[in-house]
């Protein structure tokens, strides 16, 4: 066969046994370096390839080595309802980690107590690993993946053990954000939004109860509304806060407290002069709100990236750190009485 570029570029298995006139299982043997094969003949082969540049791809390199080079990703089945900025941002780091190490991203959809697509995906052997996006406190996701002894890692925290989770501080952002609302005099700071299954909920809710606790001031349980994430939920909580004369009204995400906007409004309720507000997370929904928000930031792309690198670290065999926590800044805006400055 005549040597050109075109044919360097086309190149496979097939191509480099017929040129030394050997099996394309012998010449798969000598790349991965498994399996029975005379060193002469591995030598040979190694050599061919390296004068010719010939790079396997994906697949080859996936069935030498009895991988899929794919990561699966399990996003909550409402993620397009809860939070699509901080999903979507996270996922671009995902991709942008798996892609610098020749990995496809698969995605499948799932909610709690329910593992059928995750299961599909994992037992049809189509993912060397996977990345949970949200944690439950009774996480039905978690024990199954540790039951198969397949690669995983969390977005979010858990109490699972031996889990490697790759979270924001939310329990501390949350202390931080409330510490700083009750030092501006507002002593009654109403709780909206969350499911308490979900474990991000807990930890923003300790959070808050953690600020109190410090400052020396008593919650008042009636002006704290969980498992509030549907519009109409969440108006109904609205009027019960402004029936209990709140300072203040503590969000626990950006979708909640675009509802709680929209219904002040309704209400005519003028922010910050009748009701401030606060986010505990902050993403491109709020950006253009009037008055600008006081929020919670976090980096969901960085946040996407190091769980894919914990992720590939595992695959590879290394060693993880098993609880890795990313920073955040306090925001505050003109929502709660002041300019723009961050904590």
């Amino acid at each position: 066969m005549e040597w050109t570029k075109e044919n360097e570029k086309k190149l496979t298995i097939a191509d480099v046994a017929e040129a030394l006139g050997v099996s394309k299982t012998t010449v798969s043997r000598a790349i991965s370096g498994k399996g029975r094969i005379g060193e002469d003949t591995r030598r040979r082969v190694l050599a061919y390839i390296q004068e010719h540049h010939y790079k396997p791809n994906v697949l080859a390199k996936g069935l030498a080595k009895l991988k899929t080079y794919n990561i699966g990703v399990l996003l909550p089945e409402d993620y397009t309802v809860v939070d699509p900025p901080f999903f979507h941002t996270c996922l671009a780091g995902i991709g942008e980690a798996a892609l610098s190490m020749d990995y496809d991203i698969l995605l499948t959809m799932g909610q709690e107590n329910d593992d059928f697509q995750l299961k599909r995906m994992v037992e049809n052997h189509k993912v060397d690993g996977v990345i949970l996006m949200r944690t439950f406190v009774k996480d039905s996701h978690i024990e199954y993946l540790q039951s198969k002894g397949m690669p995983f890692v969390t977005v979010g925290s858990t109490h699972y053990p031996g889990v490697v989770q790759v979270d924001n501080d939310h329990r501390r952002a949350c202390k931080d954000l409330v510490s700083v609302l009750l030092m501006k005099d507002m002593r009654r700071i109403g709780l909206v939004g969350g499911i308490e299954s979900h474990v991000v909920t807990q930890n923003r809710l300790d959070g808050y109860l953690d600020a109190h606790k410090e400052a020396g001031v008593l919650v008042d349980k009636d002006i704290i509304h969980v498992n509030v994430a549907k519009g109409a939920m969440i108006e109904r909580a609205v009027e019960k806060l402004l029936g209990s004369r709140v300072d203040c009204i503590a969000c626990l995400d950006d979708a909640v407290c675009i509802h709680v906007l929209n219904k002040l409004r309704k209400e005519n309720v003028s922010v910050p002069r009748q009701m401030k507000i606060a986010s505990f997370y902050d993403s491109s929904i709020l950006a253009n709100n009037l008055p600008s928000i006081t929020a919670l930031s976090f980096d969901a792309r960085k946040l996407g990236i190091e769980a894919c690198k914990a992720l590939l670290e595992l695959i590879g065999g290394g060693q993880v750190k098993e609880r890795i926590l990313m920073g955040y800044e306090v925001v505050l805006k003109e929502s709660t009485g002041g300019g723009a400055n961050m904590l």
